[in-house]
């Protein structure tokens, strides 16, 4: 799990290919984990939930348990 000694947690509005910062910061915390995910590492999310994953294996689980 990465930490982020100092950083702050953004607020983000997820959309089909992008998002938009909502509230500055550097990372956001993984839907299902809780794992910090730094923004430039952030690849995974749900428009539907407005949740960030860590990985695509999170994603696909998150998906799969939403059917």
């Amino acid at each position: 799990m990465l930490t982020m000694s100092g950083g702050r947690t953004a607020k983000l509005h997820y959309m089909a290919n992008n998002y938009r910062m909502i509230a500055p910061g550097d990372h956001v915390l993984c839907g299902v984990t809780g794992e910090a995910i730094h923004l430039d590492d952030l690849r995974y999310w749900s428009v539907e939930k407005q949740e960030a994953y860590a990985s695509a294996e999170i994603a696909v689980r998150a998906a799969e348990a939403a059917r």
